[in-house]
């Protein structure tokens, strides 16, 4: 017959405790972690961090009182900006204490050319306490191409034409195009590469545009990350890239 002694129901019964405890400790973070994430919430209204450019466009019509930032350099502000934006250059010297005049229990809006520094510069608001930062995805790029109008612009040359870019492509052999922009960080680190296989493989065509100086046909090439490397091949595109390229992976899809 089994027997079981009362130091075997004591142990059974601090068994069945821990138990106990260990589901209760569970619930008790999984409300915690579900109340934070209704407090995130609500402190961003429900709004995603980032959005496209339609949405972005309403909500400036219907945050009145949102900081709307553009933290291109200046040189690109003149160029052309989202009506009422105030321009603080991430890159620049002063950028930090622009930042800290802003309201941080206002939302704030913020964009650059394509993207990646206002990613950047929001992550920084966040840190710094900023309660609502709202990107807009793609930049002032996905807002030309939503055909949005931008203020402050000043008429002057588009830059390469369609023609002349066809020209470029249809040269015999491989053609390897760069759009970039000087300010890009990743557009430098893909400089030197480049240089290496115009060296080491001396046939190869590699023309550099720069979107700021050619800003419509960077459109028409659906130019929404820089770098984009695009090769082609006796005038057909036969290869893209976005962001930076490892040489080996660029080298293998130029031969």
């Amino acid at each position: 017959m089994l027997k079981i002694t009362e130091h075997q129901i004591g142990q059974t019964h601090i068994c069945n405790m821990k138990t106990v405890y260990a589901l209760l400790s569970a619930v008790v973070l999984l409300i915690a972690c579900q109340n934070s994430n209704s407090q995130s919430a609500h402190k961003n209204n429900g709004t995603p961090q980032q959005v496209d450019a339609a949405t972005f466009s309403q909500l400036i019509e219907s945050k009145k009182d949102a900081q709307l930032i553009d933290v291109r350099t200046p040189g690109e502000f003149q160029s052309g900006y989202i009506n009422g934006a105030l321009n603080l250059d991430f890159n620049g010297d002063d950028y930090n204490r622009q930042v800290a005049s802003l309201d941080k229990t206002k939302p704030v809006l913020v964009y650059c050319l394509s993207g990646g520094r206002s990613a950047s510069a929001a992550q920084g608001l966040r840190k710094n306490g900023f309660q609502e930062v709202i990107e807009l995805e793609g930049g002032i790029m996905a807002w030309n191409r939503a055909q949005l109008p931008l203020a402050g612009s000043q008429p002057k040359a588009d830059g390469m034409s369609s023609t002349d870019f066809q020209k470029l492509t249809e040269q015999v052999g491989v053609v390897l195009i760069d759009f970039n922009a000087p300010w890009c960080a990743p557009c430098k680190k893909m400089k030197p590469i480049l240089d290496e296989i115009q060296k080491e493989l001396p046939s190869t065509h590699i023309h550099a545009i720069n979107v700021d100086e050619n800003k419509r046909m960077a459109e028409e090439m659906k130019v929404a990350v820089l770098p984009t490397i695009i090769i082609y091949k006796n005038g057909k595109e036969m290869f893209r890239h976005e962001g930076v390229i490892e040489k080996s992976e660029l080298v293998k899809a130029i031969q």
